[in-house]
């Protein structure tokens, strides 16, 4: 007799999908990059992977600004390079308020969301390219282990946005229409993400909003338990706290501040400067001094009282930087106001400036303003402040020659034919992106970006520095 031994049915063998592949074209402001950098962390927990190039990517998003018109023309190209190239385009960020024309422009646009709509854009990711989870994956919930965020910024520094939207009405910007009032983040969740980023290797912090001075102010700056005792919703309790923070290897991380309106309470953070505790660096939009102009624009007016402010600030913190930013050439400005602005800035030796020509956005109050600048008066106006703005800078960069100045350290380059090393870095008067830089020789090939140096500084120009690694 035979016994036959019953064997169960060894299953077929199944292999785990590989993980759908998202695109990302980030446009416009640090707050916006913020906001890719969100979306596509999420995008990641569901097990989405990311795709450095349209050809790699199942979806392309295409995050827009629509602050400016040019912005506006920059965003249409690019979703229109995104179909070119993919097909399959997502398009969120600000433009996404103008869905309509978006959709008539681009037929095959598979959704058009929304700024900072995160759910929004993550469901039509869903939708144009669902997930290739699977029941051996989904065991892994989408926070395991010490998985960081995805950034879209070197590892060694950080863009931290406080809140959103903005409660002014300022004639040429429409901000408020495209991203809503004021709506602060809770401080405790502010630092709790400031306090991982450090520990992740973050050595610089640039603290972000559409209004930096006003935080907390929609919520009346209620308190929040922070290691174990209340800090207030507030710009100089985040700046005292974030002022606390160290890298894993004892260090101050750098802690700058942007987009601060010199409201009275601004100055509290001067002293924190001076102790080396925040970054000494403001970046203050004034955008024009002339009282009439600025009445226009529905800005503050009291130009005087700022020079006061900034000769103060100077004296308790001799080292601080401002950047500001200026139109030229918004509607009803005469020649008269621009040399008030330009007599100004003589005065107020602003160390990094930025300035635009006025242009028309749809939905702004300003487009009904009489008096409209014709674009060569712009041109002219444009030029003007550059030139001065670029001899105020010279002269203050030439100051710093002979100096040593601490840097950190963005980029360091490959040995030349003779085995030097070159370095690009940056001080603490320069943001990344939109400052100067300091370009280092001969640095030692043990340096690596996000390390701090004490720098000699040997030349400079008009807007960047030149030296050596000090002794």
């Amino acid at each position: 007799m035979t016994l036959e031994i019953s064997r169960p049915k060894i299953p077929e063998l199944r292999s785990i999908p590989d993980a759908k592949r998202v695109g990302m074209v980030s446009l416009g402001c640090p707050k916006a990059l913020v906001d890719s950098e969100r979306i596509l962390t999420r995008l990641r927990a569901d097990g989405y992977a990311m795709s450095a190039d349209y050809a790699g990517a199942d979806v392309v998003l295409v995050n827009t600004c629509g602050f400016l018109d040019s912005a506006k023309e920059e965003s249409l190209a690019a979703i229109g390079e995104a179909i070119a190239e993919n097909g399959r385009v997502i398009v969120t960020g600000c433009m996404g308020s103008e869905a309509e024309l978006i959709r008539a422009k681009f037929p095959a646009v598979l959704a058009v969301t929304g700024a900072h709509q995160y759910e929004a854009v993550v469901e039509a990711v869903h939708l144009a390219a669902p997930p290739s989870q699977g029941p051996f994956v989904d065991l892994i919930p989408p926070n395991y282990g010490d998985m960081a965020d995805i950034k879209l910024t070197p590892r060694h520094y950080s863009y931290l946005k406080i809140s959103e939207g903005c409660n002014h009405a300022c004639a040429f910007c429409i901000i408020p229409q495209l991203r809503g009032k004021l709506v602060s983040r809770r401080i405790d969740a502010v630092l709790r993400e400031a306090e991982k980023l450090v520990a992740a290797g973050t050595r610089e912090l640039l603290v972000i909003s559409q209004d930096t001075s006003a935080y907390g102010v929609d919520v009346r700056h209620e308190e929040r338990m922070w290691k174990g005792r209340p800090v207030r919703t507030h710009m100089t309790d985040l700046a005292r706290e974030l002022g606390g923070l160290r890298t894993p290897d004892g260090e101050t991380p750098w802690v700058r501040l942007h987009y601060v309106y010199p409201y009275p309470h601004v100055d509290a953070v001067i002293p924190l400067m001076s102790e080396g505790l925040l970054t000494p660096y403001l970046d203050i939009p004034f955008q024009h001094a002339a009282p009439s102009v600025l009445k226009a624009m529905k800005r503050p007016a009291n130009e005087a009282k700022v020079l006061e402010r900034l000769r103060s600030w100077r004296e308790i913190c001799p080292d601080i930087t401002i950047r500001s930013s200026f139109v030229v050439g918004f509607p009803g400005e005469t020649e008269a106001d621009f040399q008030y602005l330009l007599d100004w800035l003589d005065e107020a030796q602003l160390d990094r400036v930025g300035a635009f020509r006025f242009e028309p956005v749809e939905g702004a109050a300003a487009n009904h303003l009489p008096g409209a600048v014709p674009e060569e008066v712009k041109e002219d106006r444009y030029a003007r402040i550059m030139e001065k703005t670029e001899a105020i800078s010279a002269a203050k960069l030439q100051a710093k020659v002979g100096r040593r100045v601490r840097v950190i350290v963005d980029e360091v380059g490959e040995p030349d034919e003779d085995g030097d090393i070159g370095a690009t870095a940056r001080s603490e008067a320069d943001a990344p992106e939109i400052d100067g830089a300091v370009y280092l020789r001969n640095v030692p090939a043990s340096l690596k970006p996000g390390d701090f140096a004490d720098v000699l500084v040997e030349d400079a120009d008009a807007h960047d520095l030149y030296g050596v690694i000090a002794p």
